[in-house]
């Protein structure tokens, strides 16, 4: 139970340190919209989501302002749309994504995933279709997101996949080059794709998901921080492990209590709490700034993984004991563009797209939101995607890839996206050629770890 301390300490939380539910997510599922007609289709798409999500925004907004928790992002995820394409197989995928657009501004939400394929052992109807639809369907609306998954623990890696989204993440900066290449920071590539995560660009309402349900992605990297930074610099690493459970155990109630009070409020089931640590362009919100004050100079040194590792076990073990519903990715993002840390440290030169990638191995998710230069070829691309999945299949972790190929910039130059997308410096990458693995296809096969029954 929280005493009266505990909760002044979690209300100069929300004041002070950045703390504050970063979205509540309703997932929708549009199973029973599937139709051959695709006019009808899209008309029972929008009809579900405006009449499902009608009073998502004022109830979220309502509760925020009676209790004084900041709620930054009201969302919604909806059956990977794929599924329903495979009862219309002429019909254009971008029509099934102008209605969500139509449909999520009719509710006045933030974003709304699920522009989505799951694809990992193979490509069945609507799949294919849905994925190169993708870059045209981000290019023509707005809050839509999109996302892949392309390998998992149990089935391997689908390398024809992993060959196609190089392709489709390269198109879709292309096509919204004019926009700084958003098309591809709306779009991501997972391994081990959890079916109720709340966080975009990332989120879909999975088949095994009921018809409604409500999450909660909670926050608060500023909170931890500022806890951290109270603590003598020769504490041992036990004692700062124990302050991170702690603080995370109360960033997580804050998250339990919105996720029951929209419940009540909305009469949908309560899903999961998502215990993230999501950072934010804000001087001080940085899960990069966490690690300096464990006693890094600049994140990306040696030890960030270690430190990394330490901090995403604790908050799972903090927020674990504060919900008995804890979901989605949960741990602590490395999104680039996103957090103020990460940005400087790759402008000192400490953090490269290696080191990032060695993180990925300990943290969440995986390369986020990394700006890549113009010239990256797809195939580029495509093998990136290949080493992320294999981390995530090997580890029986969820990974993915977030990257923008900045079209017509070069490393050093920057891409700024505003707002909680932010900006980043151009990272390098290697350019040389991993065609030849790329263009071999078929599957990886899954590992030993896959045999678990």
């Amino acid at each position: 139970m929280l005493n009266t301390s505990d909760i002044l300490e979690t209300i100069r939380m929300i004041t002070d340190e950045s703390l504050d539910v970063r979205t509540v997510t309703m997932g929708i599922s549009l199973l029973d919209c599937a139709d051959p007609d695709p006019q009808a289709a899209c008309r029972k798409i929008y009809e579900k989501i405006t009449s499902r999500a009608k009073n998502l925004v004022p109830a979220v907004e309502r509760i925020s302002a009676t209790y004084g928790i900041p709620i930054a992002n009201k969302r919604i995820s909806v059956t990977p749309i794929a599924m329903l394409l495979a009862a219309a197989p002429d019909a254009d995928p971008v029509q099934y994504a102008k209605a969500l657009d139509a449909a999520a501004k009719a509710v006045g939400v933030d974003f709304l995933g699920g522009f989505s394929a799951l694809v990992h052992k193979g490509f069945s109807a609507g799949d294919r279709q849905l994925i190169e639809s993708i870059p045209q369907a981000l290019a023509q609306t707005d809050v839509v997101c999109a996302s892949v998954n392309v390998g998992s623990t149990k089935s391997g890696i689908n390398m024809d996949a992993v060959k196609l989204m190089g392709q489709t993440v390269r198109q879709a900066a292309a096509l919204t080059a004019d926009r700084m290449c958003m098309g591809a920071a709306k779009l991501v590539v997972f391994c081990n794709a959890p079916e109720d995560n709340p966080f975009m660009a990332g989120a879909f309402h999975g088949p095994g998901e009921p018809d409604c349900e409500i999450h909660v992605g909670v926050s608060g990297p500023g909170a931890v921080r500022a806890a951290l930074a109270k603590m003598p610099k020769d504490a041992s690493l036990d004692t700062i492990a124990e302050e991170i459970k702690r603080t995370a155990f109360k960033i997580t109630r804050m998250g339990q209590l919105v996720a029951g009070l929209v419940s009540q409020e909305l009469g949908v089931p309560a899903g999961i709490i998502d215990l993230s640590l999501a950072p934010t362009p804000a001087p001080g919100d940085s899960v990069a700034n966490i690690l300096e004050e464990i006693g890094l100079e600049s994140c990306g040194c040696c030890g960030t993984t270690a430190a990394l590792a330490m901090l995403n076990d604790a908050v799972k073990k903090g927020g674990v004991m504060a919900s008995n519903h804890v979901g989605g990715l949960s741990g602590a993002f490395i999104p680039v563009s996103e957090d103020d840390g990460m940005i400087r440290a790759v402008e000192r030169g400490s953090l490269s797209i290696e080191k990032l990638e060695a993180m990925t191995a300990v943290c969440s998710v995986g390369i986020d939101m990394v700006v890549l230069p113009g010239e990256t070829s797809p195939a580029v691309i495509s093998a990136l995607i290949a080493d992320e999945a294999a981390i995530g299949m090997v580890n029986s972790k969820t990974t993915a890839v977030r990257v923008i190929p900045a079209i017509g910039k070069k490393p050093g130059d920057v891409l700024d996206f505003g707002g909680l997308l932010g900006y980043a410096p151009i990272l390098g990458i290697s350019t040389f050629s991993p065609d030849i693995f790329v263009n071999r296809g078929g599957r990886i096969p899954a590992p030993m770890q896959a045999l678990k029954n």
